[in-house]
């Protein structure tokens, strides 16, 4: 059961020791308290208090209530809770009915240390006992004593044996002080008209005079110089006796309150002070040691903890330290999830404990068509456990198709977003009203039911699985033509979704401008908001019903798969949020005309593809010269650095620059301002790695879910050939992880497998406490990057040089081969050059009628 107090929310316990201890220490529920005992009045309910329920109720024997303090006063409200959400395991469920019929607002509880009931605690079940016990009548009239009690005399004890004198007197009259002179009388007088004056001290200056400063330091006097060999001393000891008596009168702890109000100085008296020449002299005097205080400080942090620093340098350099990630709980139901796979993990962002999967069936798309009628007596779900309850679901939302990526809102978390297998995607589950529509379901073992509320087209949604579905922040939304623009409305309105069909589309969820209408048009939607609702699903996005259009789509030269990390964005000005809940289904998509530019917003993301690349590019749309058409630009970079598909792509919670991706059988980190390549690769590892996530509290720590059902632990600053720590947490693969924190001593990390179950782990104190500063994983991803740019450098000094060596080598080879075929090729090329000048000479001489003699005519033989 989810409660909505965060207090019942965050709490857990095990169900097995709370029924172990429920069997043993409760009595007979069929038998009454009086029965039991009979001298326990019919006002008064002993129980017993397991120490879940002591530290849930603040009631904790010896600590919370003490034989002096044995009081404690329960909220009703909160006695209902625990029993609404444990029911029959509660300690409260004998008096369950008595609870309900309490008149007042509070029941007193009694810690019972002398068992006087014959248990622990007892339960006052009507006001006139409560004020009974809390305010017992006080007499009036003392009763004077029947017997005076005789005084006790204190006495010397006196010797049994007369005193027999041996010399000891002598001796002790010896070591007595006695004085040997006169002591010494000095008279101190004063002027008698200097009586009562009153006295100005000054400081002064101990060199201006010679007699104003003497120093009388110590030193050893040679006169003086005793050495002490032995030394006789002696004691009598008399024993004391004290006899002492007091008496006081019981009271009983009573609530009281005070009123105080400050005290405030009028604007007179403030300007009295600020120009006052006491407050000025000591400004003028505090203003050099204040100056030094705070260079101190700057200097040498005085509040940090030498010793706790001592004791993490023994851990982190080979001592024995607790890496060991604890299973805190599993979640599985042999009805929905058996057989299944875990496609996504989401935990809920303000109720505490709550945590959210979709399951999907594991089939191929042959199978999905063979079993297409066992698909739809079974829909997808998405499901919500929590702590409180480990066995049962606490929601079930049924979805078109299986989803295999989700989010919830972060401006109202009661709306989700999906994406489907089919290419669809769902819209917003106003999963809050299923507390509403089926009010104590969870005592009849009854799991919550809800639907959908509106799902895209098919013909507009992706033509491939959806892979990732993200909101976008609130500071900003985009345009039709991509540009950022500011959000008048300080509320998330826009999804981006990715699938392996080369396309990135961006949603609105809010409702298209009005266009005109005709009358016909309008008597339908009239006739279709008065049917009737008989599941209760929400109508607040009904109009994205069959009827979503993605606002823009980006399209890609490869097939996208993962994309996560477009939410680098610079700090934007944000105003404030308009006041109360704001209702999605009042708001329109505004003008582009009305939205102003957002500049200092960065339009690039980076996406995973199916090929095992990493693409950087924006989705900021340009216009065709040729067709006058929108269409995205080419991506910035592309870089192919795993050998199957990129199954993770995470931006660092610390570092908003770097960027982990996984895939393969390896893994990457990458700064985005340095996109030569990967600043950090790891080597192929034997079995692949299926999913990644960054520590939230260790800046240099991320963890790596592998094929085999194992998870490897990597601190970047301890070593990076090999992970800090490899755990096996089961036998089938591992598909989604997802870390989150509690409070300072709970940190989480949610890990699902391929069997459907759902693994709570607990991170220990080594993993969560980070070793080092953010500062020093930042110079250490600054060397990383320093030392990628030495080796692009080196590579393309080396690639020169490897052209000018082959140039050299081609041409040392062309010199040789000359000499040998130049005489043939000089004759051939001479004797062509003759015939084409004679042939000339022939034409020139015709032409001018000149006729050549036998002795004239050149002859062919040279």
């Amino acid at each position: 059961m989810i409660c909505p107090s965060t207090k019942y929310s965050s709490y857990s316990t095990n169900i097995t020791s709370v029924l172990s201890a429920f069997i043993q220490e409760r009595p007979d529920p069929s038998l009454s308290h009086t029965d039991v005992l009979p001298d326990v009045p019919e006002d008064i309910f002993p129980m017993v208090l397991t120490s879940a329920t002591q530290e849930l109720f603040e009631c904790r024997a010896d600590e919370d209530v003490t034989q002096n303090n044995p009081y404690k006063l329960l909220k009703k409200d909160d006695i209902l809770h625990d029993m609404k959400a444990r029911a029959a395991v509660s300690d409260f469920h004998p008096v369950k009915q008595t609870v309900l019929n309490y008149p007042g607002e509070e029941l007193l509880l009694v810690f019972d240390r002398d068992f006087k009931y014959g248990q622990s605690f007892y339960l006052v079940l009507t006001e006139e006992a409560k004020q009974r016990i809390l305010q017992p009548p006080v007499s009036t009239d003392e009763e004077e004593p029947e017997e005076e009690s005789e005084q006790y005399v204190c006495r010397t004890p006196e010797p049994q044996q007369p005193w027999v004198s041996l010399g000891s007197e002598l001796e002790i009259e010896e070591e007595s002080v006695k004085d040997t002179r006169e002591r010494l009388k000095y008279l101190v007088s004063r002027v008698r008209k200097k009586f009562g004056a009153p006295v100005n001290f000054t400081d002064r200056n101990a060199l201006e005079s010679k007699e104003g400063y003497i120093e009388c330091t110590s030193y050893q006097d040679r006169n003086f110089r005793l050495i002490q060999m032995e030394r006789n001393s002696a004691t009598q000891a008399v024993l004391n006796l004290k006899s002492s008596a007091t008496q006081t009168q019981r009271t009983f702890p009573r609530n009281m309150y005070t009123q105080y109000k400050p005290r405030e100085l009028t604007e007179e008296e403030k300007e009295n002070y600020m120009s006052s020449e006491n407050l000025k002299n000591f400004a003028s005097s505090a203003f050099s040691r204040f100056e030094i205080a705070i260079q101190q400080n700057k200097i040498m942090d005085v509040f940090f903890d030498d010793w706790q620093a001592l004791s993490e340098g023994d851990i982190a350099f080979g001592g024995k330290a607790d890496t060991y990630l604890k299973e805190y709980q599993s979640f599985t139901d042999l009805q929905f999830s058996k057989d299944k796979s875990i496609s996504c993990i989401k935990w809920h962002p303000t109720i505490s404990g709550v945590i959210a999967v979709s399951v999907t069936e594991k089939m191929s798309f042959e199978e999905r068509i063979n079993g297409s009628t066992k698909l739809l007596l079974n829909p997808p779900l998405i499901l919500f456990w929590s702590f409180s309850d480990p066995i049962n679901p606490q929601l079930r939302l049924e979805c078109p198709d299986d989803v295999l990526s989700f989010d919830f809102c972060p401006s109202d978390p009661n709306i989700i977003i999906g994406g489907c297998m089919n290419g669809q995607v769902e819209s917003s589950f106003r999963y809050s009203s299923a507390y509403q529509t089926y009010p104590g379901s969870f005592v009849k073992n009854e799991i919550p039911v809800l639907l959908y509320c509106a799902v895209s087209s098919i013909e507009n949604g992706h033509k491939a699985p959806v892979t990732d579905v993200q909101w976008l922040p609130e500071n900003f939304e985009i345009s039709i033509t991509g540009v950022p623009v500011e959000n008048q409305n300080q509320i998330c309105v826009q999804v981006v979704t990715c699938a392996p069909d080369c396309c990135v589309m961006f949603w609105d969820i809010r409702a298209p401008r009005p266009a005109a209408h005709s009358q016909a048009e309008r008597k339908q939607k009239m006739e279709e908001k008065q049917l009737e609702n008989p599941r209760g699903i929400p109508n607040t996005f009904k109009y994205l019903d069959l009827s979503w259009k993605p606002l823009i789509k980006v399209y890609e030269s490869v097939a996208v798969f993962v994309n996560e990390t477009y939410k680098q964005y610079k700090s934007v000005k944000t105003t404030d949020r308009p006041e109360g809940k704001v209702e999605y289904a009042l708001l329109r998509v505004p003008s582009e005309k009305q939205l102003k530019p957002l500049e200092d917003i960065s339009t690039m993301f980076c996406v995973g593809t199916e090929d095992g690349e990493l693409v950087y590019t924006s989705w900021k749309l340009g216009k065709d010269d040729d067709s006058g058409r929108l269409l995205s630009g080419k991506p910035s970079r592309c870089f192919i650095v795993h050998d199957s598909l990129v199954n993770t792509v995470k931006r660092s919670p610390f570092f908003k620059d770097i960027i982990l991706t996984v895939g393969g059988w390896n893994f990457a980190v990458w700064k985005e301002s340095v996109m030569n390549g990967p600043i950090i690769l790891s080597p192929c590892s034997q079995k692949r790695c299926m999913v990644g996530c960054w520590s939230l509290s260790n800046p240099g720590m991320f963890f790596i879910g592998k094929e085999d059902g194992n998870i490897e632990v990597w601190d970047l600053l301890e070593k990076t050939h090999e992970p800090s720590h490899i755990q096996n947490i089961s036998t089938a693969s591992i598909t989604c992880m997802k870390p989150w924190i509690i409070s300072s001593k709970q940190h989480f990390l949610a890990v699902s497998d391929d069997f459907g179950t759902l693994h709570i782990l607990q991170i220990p104190w080594t993993l969560r406490n980070p070793s080092s500063s953010e500062s020093s994983v930042n110079k250490y991803f600054e060397k990383e990057v320093t030392r990628l740019m030495f080796f692009d450098k080196r590579k393309e000094t080396m690639a020169k040089q490897k052209t000018a060596t082959e140039a050299e080598e081609q041409k040392k080879k062309t010199e040789l081969l000359v000499p040998e075929k130049l005489s043939e090729k000089t004759e051939e090329e001479s004797l062509a050059e003759y015939e084409s000048y004679l042939t000339l000479e022939k034409d020139i001489l015709k032409e001018m009628g000149v006729s050549l003699q036998e002795e004239d005519k050149p002859s062919n033989e040279v």
